[in-house]
C-alpha cells in the first residue's frame, strides 16, 4: 500500500511539473505576442521557451515572419536611396523665384509624408487575403475608371503643365492613372481566370478585354497621359500572354496596339516633335526646345563619369534640368554618384523585377492562377516603367513623363507602388504557408 501511495505521489508530481511548464510556455508565448517574437527553442541560461511557430490549418506549423526578406530589403534600399536623392535634387529649389515660398525641406517632408501614408495603406492591404482581392478586382477596375472620368471634369481635376491628371485631396494630389495600373493587373488576372476555358476563342476571350483596355486608353489619352496608357497596355498584354492566350491572337492584338500608338503619334504634332527631338537632340532647333531635358540629362551623365561628382554636388539640378526630382531623378544620380550609382539602381530593379516574377510563377505552380498572374502583371509594370524611365534619361528612348518607381517624388505613385508590393508580399506569404502544409 505504501509503495502504491508513493507511486501515486510521484505521478502527481510529474503532472504538476508538466502543468507548470505548460503554463510558463503559455505566459512566454503571450509576452512574445505583445513585445515581439523570440526564437524557438531558446532555453539557454534558464530562459523561458518562446514559440515562433503557429498552426494555420495543417499538420505542420508555419514559421512566423515567413516572407521574402531579401525582397523587402531591396525595396527599402530603393526607397531610402530615393529619399536621399529627392532631397538632394530639391534642396536648392527655393533659390528659384518660382519656388521662393518653399523651404529647403518642403519636397523632402512631402515625400516622407507620402511614404508614411503609403506604408499605412500597404500594411492594411497586406492583411487581406488574396481571395478578397480576387473578388474585388472588377470593382477596383470600375473605381479606377470612375476616377479617370472624374479627373477630366473641370473643378475636380487639377491642370498642371497643360495636363489634367490629378485630383486634389488636400495633403496629397491623387493621380488616377496610378490606380489604373494596379487595377489593370488585378482585372486582367481575374479576367483570364474566368475566361481560361475560352482563351482559344478570340471573340469570347480577347475582344472584351480589348474593349476594356480601349476605354481606359481613351480616358488616359484625354488627359493626356500616353506614358500611363503604354504601361497599362503592356500590363494587360503581358497578362494575356502569360495566361496562355493563342499566339496568333496575341500577335494580332500587339499589332493593333502598336498601330494605335503610331496613329496617335502621327496625328499629334507635339508627339511628332518629340520623336524628331529624340533623333536629333543636339540640333539647335530642338536643343532649347523639345530636347532641352534630354540634352541636360546627357550632360549630367557625362559629368558624373565613373564615381560621380559627389552627393549634393550636381550642377544640372540647379535649374538646368527640369523635373530633376521626378522624371529625371536618374540623371541626378548619374551626376552625383556616377556610373557606379546608376549601375546599382539598374541591378536593384532587375533583381526586384525578376524576384516578383519568381513569386508569380511559384503561385501559378501551386494552382493559384489569379495570384500568380496578378503578381506577374505587377512585375511587368515595375520592370517596364523602370526601363522606360531609364531609357528616357539615358537618351535611348523618346522623352515620356514616367517616374522611376519607388524613387521619384510623387505621392500617389509611391502609394500605389507600395500597395502593389504589399500584394506581392501577401502572395508570397500564402505560397510559403501552402508549401509548409498550411493554408492561406
Amino acid at each position: 500500500m505504501i509503495g502504491g501511495l508513493g507511486a501515486a505521489l510521484r505521478l502527481l508530481g510529474r503532472g504538476a511539473a508538466g502543468l507548470g511548464r505548460a503554463t510558463l510556455a503559455g505566459v512566454a508565448g503571450g509576452v512574445a505576442s505583445i513585445g515581439g517574437f523570440g526564437r524557438a527553442g531558446g532555453r539557454a541560461g534558464g530562459s523561458l521557451p518562446v514559440r515562433d511557430q503557429v498552426h494555420i490549418g495543417g499538420d505542420r506549423p508555419v514559421r512566423l515572419f515567413a516572407f521574402d526578406q531579401a525582397l523587402v530589403a531591396v525595396v527599402v534600399a530603393l526607397l531610402v536611396l530615393g529619399v536621399v536623392m529627392v532631397y538632394s535634387a530639391t534642396v536648392a529649389l527655393p533659390d528659384n523665384p518660382k519656388f521662393a515660398r518653399y523651404t529647403p525641406t518642403f519636397f523632402l517632408s512631402r515625400h516622407g509624408f507620402s511614404l508614411g501614408i503609403g506604408f499605412a495603406v500597404a500594411l492594411a492591404a497586406l492583411q487581406m487575403p488574396i481571395k478578397f482581392w480576387e473578388k474585388a478586382a472588377p470593382w477596383v477596375f470600375v473605381a479606377a475608371l470612375v476616377l479617370l472620368v472624374a479627373v477630366l471634369i473641370p473643378g475636380i481635376g487639377k491642370v498642371v503643365n497643360n495636363s489634367r491628371r490629378w485630383i486634389p485631396l488636400g495633403l496629397m494630389n491623387f493621380q488616377p492613372s496610378e490606380l489604373a495600373k494596379l487595377a489593370m493587373a488585378m482585372y486582367a488576372a481575374s479576367y483570364m481566370v474566368r475566361k481560361m476555358e475560352l482563351k482559344e476563342d478570340f471573340v469570347k476571350a480577347v475582344w472584351p478585354m480589348a474593349v476594356a483596355l480601349g476605354f481606359t486608353g481613351a480616358l488616359l489619352l484625354r488627359q493626356p497621359d500616353m506614358g500611363a496608357f503604354m504601361v497599362v497596355a503592356v500590363i494587360s498584354m503581358g497578362i494575356l500572354f502569360l495566361g496562355g492566350v493563342n499566339g496568333r491572337m496575341f500577335l494580332a492584338s500587339c499589332a493593333v496596339l502598336v498601330s494605335t500608338f503610331v496613329i496617335v503619334i502621327v496625328l499629334s504634332p507635339e508627339k511628332r516633335e518629340r520623336i524628331f527631338a529624340y533623333l536629333e537632340p543636339w540640333d539647335p532647333a530642338y536643343a532649347q526646345g523639345k530636347a532641352y531635358q534630354l540634352t541636360h540629362s546627357l550632360i549630367a551623365f557625362g559629368r558624373g563619369e565613373v564615381f560621380g561628382q559627389g552627393l549634393g554636388d550636381s550642377v544640372e539640378k540647379l535649374y538646368y534640368l527640369p523635373e530633376a526630382h521626378t522624371d529625371f531623378l536618374l540623371a541626378v544620380i548619374g551626376e552625383e554618384l556616377g556610373f557606379v550609382g546608376v549601375a546599382t539602381v539598374i541591378v536593384l530593379f532587375f533583381w526586384l523585377t525578376r524576384r516578383i516574377f519568381v513569386i508569380g510563377r511559384q503561385a501559378v505552380a501551386l494552382d493559384r492562377v489569379f495570384a500568380g498572374l496578378m503578381v506577374q502583371g505587377i512585375g511587368v509594370w515595375f520592370g517596364f516603367q523602370a526601363f522606360i524611365n531609364m531609357g528616357v534619361n539615358l537618351g535611348v528612348l523618346p522623352t515620356k513623363g514616367l517616374t522611376l518607381p519607388l524613387m521619384s517624388y510623387g505621392g500617389s505613385a509611391i502609394l500605389m507602388n507600395l500597395v502593389a508590393l504589399a500584394l506581392v508580399l501577401r502572395v508570397d506569404i500564402e505560397s510559403r504557408a501552402l508549401m509548409r502544409g498550411g493554408r492561406p
